[in-house]
């Protein structure tokens, strides 16, 4: 009989005391990251549905037909919703992949692998054109795959790009064209067909990244422009199940027109003298739970549920739009699409009366409401996008609504005229920990080592005297603004060496790993 170390009971003890302590995954107090559809029953049958797989391994769907089963019943109900079952002349096809970034990773490798076949000998590097308002996942994409990110200025007060500047960038280089369905920061539906009549006659295969809201716009009540599918020049699709299809993470699909390329996504060999390896996701080994709680929520609810539940979170959307509206000293950005906003001061408004959206968010905070902070940024043409607040809604929101209002009023009222917290003071603060002081930060990075990056991230209050694990502030709006004045290199230096350090493990106390 097998010996337990510590008695299960007590380690699941422990983990409810770790889950304890984390921002709540449901009530809808969080409202960025989670996705709470408000239907318990859901979560129930998500995490029934996963414990019937947990020992299947998701890599061979001829081993583990029920994979494969499953896998086509969610790209089969992705494919009918955003409207590439009828697709001509080719077939659309998917792949259930980890999130979205995996997909857009993979719809990178794709354009950039049938780009190279269609261009064999060319010692030339793929670019991808895309706003600067993309997903990260395409600087991953670009950083890991050996092609060029092209980045076209949105318009500040919309977040849109505009089509002509995408069209002066594309050239016989360009192996991919991407906009969002919507955009994370902005929640602009970018103008999906206006840039496929410009990439499809160049033959220039165009992606939209519906990961965020895709599974909402879908089913979402007002009418729309064309965005997915039914646009003859999209070549592919991306959206995540995890958020609004109300699954566990991580589960996303990216959808191809075309059998032919996407067979580009796959990875396959025999050349070791193992079993044959043929991947069509990054990952090898990889757990059904997620396809299988995603499966079973699609099953369950359908259309109709889909449908209800996304009416719920446009109501609650739309409420939350009339509440920032009123308070006096911000505004939503642009006119956003789906259930999210980016809200930033009204500089129309007196300085005096002014609301800086970073001190809102924090005040929330404070009450118990998490918003997330996002920082102004120069774009390459040189015109600056607002630092904002984003606001992901989802349907639990409405049910939250009178008490979600008086807070973010409350909050507004508690910070109003307050300033934004000044980047240059701020740097005058942190050179002097700089050996070669302010002229020293733009070169920081290449020359900080771990304990260098630590010694600047505790003179920031981000790290414990002892340099063991990481401890947010009280206030993220003075982070933010750091995030925004530092030199990039260094700031991403900076927040790797944080989210190093919150992981890194502590030193057992004696004997603990003779137990072992």
């Amino acid at each position: 009989m097998m010996r337990f170390r510590r008695e299960p009971a007590d380690v699941l003890d422990e983990l409810a005391e770790l889950r304890r302590r984390d921002a709540p995954t449901h009530g809808g107090r969080v409202l960025s990251y989670v996705y709470d559809s408000g239907v318990p029953e859901l979560d129930e049958l998500a995490a029934d549905a996963a414990r019937l797989v947990q020992p299947v391994n998701g890599l061979d769907p001829t081993t583990f037909g029920s994979v494969a089963a499953m896998e086509a019943g969610v790209v089969g109900f992705a494919r009918r919703i955003f409207h590439g079952a009828d697709a001509a002349p080719e077939p659309v096809v998917g792949s259930v992949t980890s999130g979205g970034t995996e997909s857009c990773l993979l719809a990178v490798k794709t354009a950039r692998d049938a780009w190279r076949s269609a261009r064999a000998g060319t010692p030339r590097t793929p670019r991808i054109v895309a706003p600067v308002t993309v997903h990260a996942a395409f600087h991953k994409a670009a950083e890991l795959l050996g092609v060029v990110l092209d980045l076209v200025p949105v318009e500040p007060t919309t977040g849109a790009p505009d089509v002509g500047d995408i069209e002066s960038r594309l050239g016989d280089d360009v192996a991919l064209v991407v906009v969002s369905a919507p955009s994370y920061p902005f929640a602009t539906l970018d103008p999906v067909g206006d840039v496929a009549a410009i990439t499809a006659p160049r033959g220039i295969a165009l992606h939209v990244d519906a990961c965020i809201g895709g599974f909402a716009l879908a089913f979402w009540p007002d009418e729309l422009p064309a965005w997915d599918f039914r646009v003859a020049g999209v070549t592919s699709l991306s959206a995540d199940l995890h958020k609004y299809g109300y699954a566990p993470k991580g589960t996303s699909v990216l959808l191809t027109r075309g059998r032919d390329r996407q067979r580009h996504q796959y990875f396959a060999t025999t050349a070791w003298p193992g079993y044959p390896v043929v991947n069509p996701t990054l990952a090898g080994s990889k757990p059904a739970g997620p396809l299988a709680a995603a499966w079973s929520i699609i099953e369950a609810i359908g259309v109709e549920g889909f449908t209800e539940l996304t009416a719920r979170a446009a109501r609650a959307t739309a409420a939350l739009r009339t509440v920032v509206d009123g308070i006096e000293g911000l505004r939503v950005v642009g006119a956003p699409t789906g259930p999210l906003l980016a809200v930033a001061a009204d500089e129309e408004v007196d300085a005096a009366r002014r609301v800086d959206p970073h001190h809102w968010a924090d005040a929330a905070r404070r009450a118990g409401w998490q918003l997330q902070l996002q920082p102004g940024m120069v774009q390459p043409d040189g015109t600056l996008l607002p630092h904002t607040t984003h606001l992901t809604v989802t349907p639990v929101t409405e049910s939250l609504l009178p008490d979600l209002t008086s807070a973010l009023v409350a909050a507004a009222d508690s910070v109003r005229g307050i300033p934004r917290v000044r980047g240059d003071e701020l740097l005058d603060g942190l050179a002097a920990h700089l050996p070669a002081g302010a002229e020293g930060l733009a070169a920081a990075s290449s020359s900080l080592d771990s304990d260098g990056a630590a010694a600047l991230l505790r003179a920031f209050g981000l790290l414990g005297g002892g340099g063991d694990g990481g401890a947010l502030p009280d206030q993220l709006a003075p982070v933010l603004t750091l995030v925004e004045a530092l030199p990039g290199p260094l700031t991403e230096r900076l927040l790797i060496e944080l989210l190093a350090r919150v992981v890194e493990p502590r030193d057992a106390p004696v004997g603990e790993e003779a137990e072992m």
